[in-house]
């Protein structure tokens, strides 16, 4: 018997519009409805410009929107203070971004704790935590590198276990692969669906990488701020 998955982002009528004049308003997403659940990989695609990495902000509590609602967790995060909504997105949401944003002065084993550690883990235990995840994507030999000595590749794959620190109900990656050579492009994605298998993770990821939408278990298609399929 099948049992139902659990919703880990709702997303109902959610508008985004910027006042770019005193009488023109800017819509960016013109009533956008998403589910994600358990377990997932969700491609989202689209042209420049379609409002895909703004949908993803404001679906990760990055940004808000004009109007609609957005859920994480059934917690319906408009109801949430700045510092409980800072406490939701440390312990539920995970990111990656195109460039991975590591402190450069930092080795990758001191990158991908200190997530946890902002979380109230000790640095012993947040340590612990980031071996075992650079250990999962393929870096136990590379812990003591800074960026600088990391490769584009390697650099995202500490990004990612970067993300995972804290155990979140959904990665929310902005074109992952966007900056790496065709090779390391394929190491992450398969990287991501490994993830998926051993953890259960939930991805959701803007790509223009049409082989990894095509991987991905849905993709939803953007154009004009809205969702066409």
């Amino acid at each position: 018997m099948s049992t139902e998955r659990k919703t880990v982002i709702r997303s109902r009528q959610i508008t985004k519009e910027y006042k770019i004049s005193k009488t023109e308003t800017l819509r960016v997403l013109k009533g956008i409805d998403v589910d994600i659940t358990e377990g997932e990989i969700v491609s989202i695609v689209g042209p420049s410009g379609a409002g895909k990495s703004t949908l993803l902000h404001i679906l990760g509590t990055l940004d808000s929107p004009s109007s609609g609602t957005v859920e994480i967790d059934s917690v319906n995060i408009s109801e949430l203070s700045s510092s409980q909504l800072a406490k939701l997105r440390n312990e539920k949401i995970g990111f990656v971004f195109q460039f991975h944003h590591l402190l450069p002065e930092f080795t990758a084993l001191e990158n991908a704790a200190i997530a946890s550690m902002i979380g109230g883990r000790s640095p012993k235990e947040s340590e612990e935590r980031a071996r075992e995840l650079l250990g999962e994507v393929g870096l136990s030999e590379r812990l003591n590198h800074k960026p600088s000595e990391l490769s584009g590749g390697e650099a995202q794959r500490v990004a990612i276990a970067r993300a995972l620190m804290n155990n979140p109900n959904v990665v929310l990656a902005d074109e992952p692969t966007g900056n790496l050579d065709s090779r390391n492009s394929e190491e992450v994605m398969n990287l991501i669906f490994r993830l998926r298998e051993k953890f259960n993770q939930t991805f959701v990821i803007v790509t223009h990488n049409e082989n990894f939408a095509r991987m991905t278990d849905r993709t939803l298609n953007m154009k004009d701020g809205l969702i066409i399929s």
